[in-house]
């Protein structure tokens, strides 16, 4: 059985939200797309494209929260979660930032990938895959408590399969022959990518804590 929605008596910043989630999964989608441009192609006019998209997406979404933000605080909903609600949000923002962070990196620095280039996409989609099931359990913390628990198991085992990819590719890298400067750079942009997933299953451990506060 479900419980009434979070936002029942103000449609439109229900909708504001939902808008916000699907901006979050717009940046996953174009963070992919140029991490398997660069794997390919390097830094050139399609990846270049990606950066002014990811830019874009990620200015969008941060008006959205402010503008989110600011209506919770006008309004007073549920005002024993407003702050935890608040707190959520801005967690979730942390999730684009990795994303528009990483693809920077691989735009200014331009690592030599070698071998490591289909590990390193096979990574982000994990990495995404991880934020995607987050996201949907964010969803869930606003319509559907009872769900909240089945997504974060997902993000669990998303989590943890990143994990699994981020370690090969490193005992990979360590393993080669490549002079240690070039292993060091190299396993920034490793943990650069596996933090999406990681940051992904940390606000799932806090969500965890706020479903049970309200389902109290």
């Amino acid at each position: 059985m479900k419980l009434p929605t979070l936002f029942a008596s103000v449609r439109e910043l229900e909708a504001e939200i939902d808008l916000y989630f699907d901006h979050v999964l717009e940046a996953g989608l174009v963070f992919t797309r140029a991490i398997e441009s660069f794997v390919r192609q390097g830094v050139g006019p399609e990846f270049e494209g990606y950066i002014e998209q990811i830019t874009r997406v990620e200015e969008d979404g941060d008006r959205l929260r402010r503008e989110i933000e600011a209506k919770m605080t006008v309004h007073t909903l549920i005002p024993e979660l407003r702050e935890d609600v608040l707190s959520l949000i801005e967690q979730v923002d942390q999730v684009t930032n990795r994303y528009e962070e990483s693809v920077y990196a691989f735009y200014v620095q331009q690592p030599d990938l070698g071998e490591l280039g289909e590990g390193i996409l096979e990574l982000a989609q994990r990495a995404v895959a991880t934020a995607e099931e987050m996201v949907k359990a964010a969803r869930a913390f606003f319509r559907d408590l009872h769900a909240v628990r089945d997504h974060i198991k997902k993000v669990q085992f998303f989590e943890s399969e990143a994990d699994k990819v981020a370690t090969r590719i490193g005992r990979k890298l360590f393993s080669s022959d490549m002079d240690l400067a070039r292993k060091l750079h190299l396993s920034q942009f490793i943990e650069r990518i596996d933090d999406v997933a990681d940051t992904s299953e940390d606000i799932c451990d806090e969500l965890s804590i706020l479903t049970i506060k309200r389902m109290v």
